[in-house]
């Protein structure tokens, strides 16, 4: 759908202005229109057969995409620096069909310990009924892995910065070691968005994403993504498409257009994220804040190695508080919603339990862990509301 560049290399925020649309071939209208479909008719029976080959790249059926997913799709190939992506219904519709694409029965997998507990999930429920095993592996393991890879290991599954304790892998090391050994690589890279990290550019296969978060941006739809090389477009592609992982047209839309301003948001949720965390630091109510591109934080110099920005979700650790205390201070915030999900343009809160999921490093932390997502408010008055969330919490004792 999409002209291609014809003057060289452009910057990401060219390409998430222009990728993805073709006003010359849309009677001049700017973005791409919304395709409601299911059948699509082919104008002659060779058509129809030809449609029906192997490799068939035009649009046959609504399951197979329409030209508003194909634009969807071309826009966020261009951000990953890569030849493909797929979109599908959420963030873990993204996880699990790139997972499936690789594995079989007998299949064994290395799954970073500190994944999004929905992978976990899915992992240990679905993926270990059907005969594929999982083992977690300690996300600072960076070359070490090659000695838990076996002959039957399929993929590396890492997610960097890890869920809800924000540890940074060293993606290159496990890529490099995975390719050598023909392991593929998978990377939930959610957090960083396609704009501040390029996990294909570092040697990774496929990388996901809950485009639910910054791309949507608007916390009002769902969609995954999964990017990735000609070399594994059709194993992807295929598993989406029988598994019958279709994103709904509206949805994607709303993807294209939040994505056309992506970056000019993501400037404002980085910056406003440090400026948060650091006055968190300086709380006597908290113990340790964790966020990667703060520089006392242990992996720091292995974000600013990889990573050119931050998004706005970080994590914390409260000192030690009562249940009632612990209560009151969530049902005091007024502008930080309790709720799951993030990267939309308002502020949230949501307490973790790391040591109910970690199996291959054990959470020895004893203070609560509360997440962080910094939103679009004045800053000013975000901490203020939690600076009344912290004294209710130490009224309540």
């Amino acid at each position: 759908m999409a002209k291609k560049p014809s003057s060289g290399p452009r910057g990401e925020n060219t390409v998430l202005t222009t990728a993805g649309r073709d006003p010359a071939a849309n009677h001049g209208i700017v973005n791409p229109p919304v395709y409601h479909a299911s059948t699509i008719l082919s104008p002659s029976y060779a058509a129809f057969e030809e449609s029906r080959k192997p490799g068939y790249d035009g649009y046959r059926y609504g399951r197979y995409g329409t030209p508003t997913t194909r634009a969807l799709d071309e826009l966020s190939a261009a951000l990953d620096h890569t030849d493909h992506a797929i979109s599908v219904s959420s963030g873990l519709a993204a996880v699990s069909c790139a997972l499936l694409a690789f594995v079989e029965a007998g299949s064994h997998i290395l799954v970073s310990d500190s994944a999004y507990e929905p992978t976990r999930t899915f992992c240990n429920s679905v993926l270990g009924r059907f005969g594929v095993e999982t083992e977690y592996y300690d996300p600072h393991i960076g070359a070490e892995i090659e000695r838990l890879i076996r002959p039957n290991t399929k993929v590396i599954y890492m997610e960097s910065p890890g869920s809800h304790s924000f540890d940074i892998q060293d993606v290159p090391a496990i890529a490099e070691v995975a390719r050598a050994r023909g392991v593929k690589t998978i990377i939930d890279n959610t957090w960083a968005t396609p704009i501040y990290f390029k996990p294909i550019t570092k040697g990774v296969n496929v990388v996901v994403y809950a485009a639910t978060k910054y791309q949507v941006g608007h916390s009002d739809a769902m969609m995954g993504i999964i990017a990735m090389g000609e070399e594994d477009r059709d194993a992807v592609r295929d598993t989406v498409r029988r598994l019958g992982n279709t994103a709904g047209p509206d949805d994607v839309y709303l993807t294209l257009r939040g994505m056309r301003t992506m970056a000019v948001r993501l400037r404002h949720h980085m910056a406003a994220g440090l400026e948060m965390a650091r006055w968190l630091r300086d709380r006597p109510e908290v113990k340790r804040i964790l966020h990667p591109a703060l520089e006392d934080h242990p992996d720091h110099a292995l974000w600013k190695r990889d990573f050119t920005g931050a998004s706005g979700l970080f994590g914390t650790i409260f000192e030690p508080c009562s249940d009632a205390g612990f209560a009151a201070f969530f049902d005091a915030l007024e502008l930080h919603g309790l709720g799951a999900s993030w990267g939309g343009f308002e502020s949230l809160v949501l307490p973790a339990n790391l040591a109910k999921s970690r199996t291959a490093v054990p959470w020895t932390e004893t203070g609560r862990v509360v997440r962080f997502h910094t939103g679009l408010e004045d800053l000013e008055d975000l901490k203020a509301d939690v600076d009344r969330a912290f004294a209710a919490m130490k009224a309540a004792g």
